[in-house]
């Protein structure tokens, strides 16, 4: 079988045009023959090119922020509500910018029309594109290495894409590091799970050198590493890992996007919160609002705000636990509250007063992340910032993400702050609130689940 594998970034590059060019010219045509005869000053040859350019612009920064171009990374599913979603947001702007220039609302039914009409395009086109992709770079042939700790969270993230990657192998790294390259010859690439790190580090060389493509799951120490800046006053490479709290000027801003981000959303939500009271209070006559004790910056400890989603006394017999997948406790409004997030709206008050933020680590318990540093004692490091309604752990990662891949993607965040960064996972947040695997329960099998009831309830009796 020929190897394409060159040509894959022309190939995306290729596809992407297609698209964007094709919902450039749909608004091309819309704006020309119809819009522009409506505003009071129609626009010529150069205001024309403007308009089509600002369009264009507007489709990128949202494609690029949603992920709409991935065609071969993300799921043919995803990519087409990341397409969808973006045009959406794009058209919207793009019809207010026209109602501004015709001093007035024009027909909204043109403009549904070449959303529609886009909408059609986007499926073709990720259905076609996606085929051709998956036939020129098949599934990429796996060797898993694990080590003492058991890899079944691994495996099963994997095998979630199945379309992209399939372990054909696995093997326990005390065969030898010589033993498992000659495995390596038979497929695609290796993937190196949770392994000491000496045994990991030549591994990694020796996929590097015999130009084997490696996967390699990150320690702590490799995101602060990855994340410190690059040194080069000395013949040596130095790399500086500051670990400091954010700057005056960062701390400002942040605030200010909080405060102004949380008044306009109660402003703007209030309507949901009386329908959604409403749903509560009828549901089983309960209260309408859940308080719950949660940690934000410096262990900090605050009452935090949401719309109750399960019954009352979820937790009468005082063991704290998350809620799983097929949860009897959740009632049923909760389980749409909290597939679309909903449920979460009250904590705009906790970031008005200051004990969140818009963007930070999820709050956690305090007995929960007591029990979690007992095997994890870096999972304190979220601390260090403010904790958040939406954050980088909440855009990248699920419900369901163990404790230390959430750590690790916390960690990300923290070290790679800025407000720029903060704006991108706002804008993000709006795609994953309806994506059901980033709210699915947790699964946990009876065993763990065991274990986690009893070290909780042993740590209140404490």
């Amino acid at each position: 079988m020929r190897n394409y594998e060159q040509y894959k970034r022309l190939i995306k590059l290729f596809s992407s045009s297609v698209i964007v060019l094709l919902e450039v010219g749909a608004y091309w045509i819309v704006w020309h023959r119809y819009y522009n005869n409506l505003i009071i000053a129609p626009f010529f040859r150069r205001g024309n090119w403007l308009m089509v350019a600002v369009y264009g612009i507007l489709l990128l920064f949202f494609l690029k922020t949603y992920g709409g171009l991935k065609i071969g990374f993300y799921k043919t599913g995803n990519v087409i509500y990341s397409q969808i979603l973006s045009i959406i947001f794009v058209n919207i702007i793009t019809y207010l910018q026209i109602a501004l220039l015709a001093l007035g609302f024009p027909p909204v039914g043109v403009m549904f029309l070449m959303t529609l009409t886009d909408v059609i395009l986007i499926v073709l086109w990720a259905l076609i594109f996606q085929s051709v992709y998956e036939k020129m770079f098949p599934k990429k042939r796996m060797l898993l290495v694990y080590g003492d700790i058991p890899a079944f969270h691994l495996q099963e993230k994997i095998n979630s894409r199945e379309d992209k990657y399939q372990i054909c192998g696995a093997v326990h790294i005390r065969i030898g590091i010589k033993r498992i390259m000659e495995m390596a010859e038979d497929y695609d690439a290796v993937i190196i799970g949770d392994v000491p790190s000496h045994e990991r580090n030549c591994l990694m060389k020796e996929c590097f050198g015999s130009s084997i493509r490696s996967y390699t799951v990150p320690k702590i120490s490799d995101i602060l590493l990855s994340s410190s800046a690059e040194l080069n006053i000395f013949d040596s490479p130095l790399y500086l890992s500051r670990n400091e709290d954010l700057k005056v000027e960062q701390k400002f801003f942040k605030r200010l996007i909080d405060i102004l981000f949380s008044s306009l959303g109660l402003i703007v939500t209030f309507p949901f919160w009386a329908v959604i009271s409403l749903m509560i209070k009828c549901s089983d006559r309960g209260p309408v609002f859940y308080k719950q004790l949660r940690l934000t910056k410096d262990g900090k400890v605050f009452e935090i705000y949401k719309f109750r989603t399960m019954v009352q006394n979820a937790e009468e017999d005082g063991v704290a636990r998350l809620a799983s997948e097929s949860d009897d406790r959740i009632l049923p409004v909760g389980r749409f509250l909290r597939m679309t997030r909903l449920d979460e709206l009250p904590q705009l008050i906790n970031i008005l007063k200051g004990e969140m933020s818009v963007v930070g680590p999820r709050p956690e318990r305090p007995e929960l992340a007591a029990e979690i540093e007992k095997e994890i004692p870096e999972f304190a490091y979220r601390l260090k910032v403010k904790a958040g309604l939406t954050g980088y752990a909440q855009v990248y990662g699920k419900y369901n993400t163990t404790a230390y891949d959430k750590l690790k993607l916390d960690l990300t965040y923290i070290r790679k702050y800025s407000v720029f960064l903060d704006l991108k996972l706002i804008l993000m947040t709006p795609k994953i609130m309806l994506l059901k695997e980033s709210t699915e329960g947790v699964k946990e099998s009876p065993a763990e689940q065991s274990a986690r009831e009893e070290a909780a309830a042993s740590s209140i009796k404490d």
